[in-house]
This record gives structure tokens, C-alpha cells and sequence, in this order.
């Protein structure tokens, strides 16, 4: 009886805090959705006069309790290029559109996924969705401690490897360099963040994003 006892509050603590961080997810997506709405607009047009295609990419991803979902982005390559080449872009890929570049330089191309926080398949910070085939990297005892949350728009270690395009361009193999470099990096990171996560530091990497964006 002693122990359930001992587990009520730090359970009670728990709910309260992913009750906290939704709230929080659903409050300023909500706000970012309505205050970027022009700026939606503006790349949404960009997009349609740079390149033929739809404007919104979409790819499956390994969410919570490793449920796949369909992650939203603003287009940045040729339509279809996803099939003409390789999973990963390194800096430079023909296949990213002039606007494209312009997009993945200042990341604005992750802001159509405000709807996948909305939506409740993501957060406004977690770790980064993977696509299925690199989630099988994962160690078990990582995969449950990520997998537990729900990934999101961005994470200490997105900040991180804000370069990691330059890195698999600069690499022999661009699919060894990921796998066995900045996977394993990038997860050790999104460990850290899980076991210390809170709104406050939540708030601060939005704001350290934000800094790395606008530099």
C-alpha cells in the first residue's frame, strides 16, 4: 500500500505536466498558425511560381508509441524527386528547387507542421521525427524513451546539426556518415532533452531556434 502510494503523486505530477505541454503546444501553434498565415501565403505562391507541383510535402514519419503519420512541409524540391534519388539531401542536391534552398536555409520550410502540432501528432518541441527506415537504428532502451513522447518541430539536437547538409555533402559515404555519426549524436541528445524536459526548457529551445534561424 506504501508504494502504489508513493506513485500516485509523481503520476498525478506527470499527468499535469503533459496536460501543461499540450496546452502550452495547442496555445502558441495556434497563435503562430494565425500571426504567419501571410507569410504561408506568400511562400505558398513562390513555390507554385518557381516549380510545377503541389505546394505541401508530405512523408511518413514514426510518431508516438511508434504510430507513422504523414508529416507536413512546404515543398523544396522538384516534385516527385523523392523517387529519383536519395533519402537524404546533402547541401547542394539538384533536386532542391531555387525557392527550396531559400526555405531549407532558414528552415521555414518545417512551418506547415503547426498543423501537425494542432492536429496532436506532434509538439512544438520533442525530438525529430525519423522516417521509418532509420528508426530501426534506434537501441531499444531509446526507442521507448522517445518513442513515449511525441516527436516535434524541433529539439536541442535539430539546433545541433542546424549544418547537417554541409556535413553528409562533405562526406564519402552520406548514408555511413548519418547512421553511424549523427544518428547516434542526435540521439543522445533527444535523451537528454526527455529526461529533463519542462515547459521552461521547452521555451528556451524555441528561443534558441529561433536565434539560429534568424542568424
Amino acid at each position: 500500500m506504501r508504494a502504489g502510494a508513493d506513485q500516485r503523486p509523481e503520476a498525478g505530477r506527470s499527468m499535469r505536466s503533459l496536460i501543461a505541454k499540450r496546452a502550452f503546444d495547442l496555445i502558441f501553434a495556434a497563435l503562430g498558425i494565425v500571426c504567419f498565415a501571410p507569410l504561408f501565403l506568400a511562400i505558398a505562391v513562390c513555390i507554385k511560381l518557381d516549380s510545377r507541383g503541389p505546394v505541401f510535402f508530405r512523408q511518413d514519419r514514426v510518431g508516438r508509441y511508434g504510430t507513422i503519420f504523414r508529416i507536413h512541409k512546404f515543398r523544396t524540391m522538384r516534385a516527385g524527386a523523392e523517387k529519383a534519388g536519395p533519402l537524404l539531401t546533402r547541401s547542394g542536391d539538384s533536386r532542391v528547387t531555387r525557392v527550396g534552398k531559400t526555405l531549407r536555409k532558414h528552415k521555414l520550410d518545417e512551418l506547415p507542421q503547426l498543423i501537425d502540432v494542432v492536429s496532436g501528432t506532434m509538439s512544438l518541441v520533442g525530438a525529430r521525427p525519423e522516417v521509418p527506415g532509420y528508426v530501426r537504428y534506434y537501441p531499444p532502451q531509446t526507442k521507448a524513451l522517445l518513442l513515449a513522447l511525441r516527436p516535434g518541430i524541433t529539439d536541442p539536437a535539430a539546433i545541433l546539426y542546424k549544418r547537417e547538409e554541409e556535413q553528409l555533402a562533405a562526406a564519402d559515404d552520406p548514408e555511413r556518415e548519418y547512421v553511424e555519426k549523427i544518428l547516434p549524436r542526435k540521439l543522445r541528445s533527444c535523451e537528454e532533452y526527455a529526461k529533463r524536459r519542462s515547459i521552461c526548457s521547452d521555451f528556451v529551445v524555441i528561443l534558441r531556434t529561433l536565434k539560429e534561424i534568424l542568424v
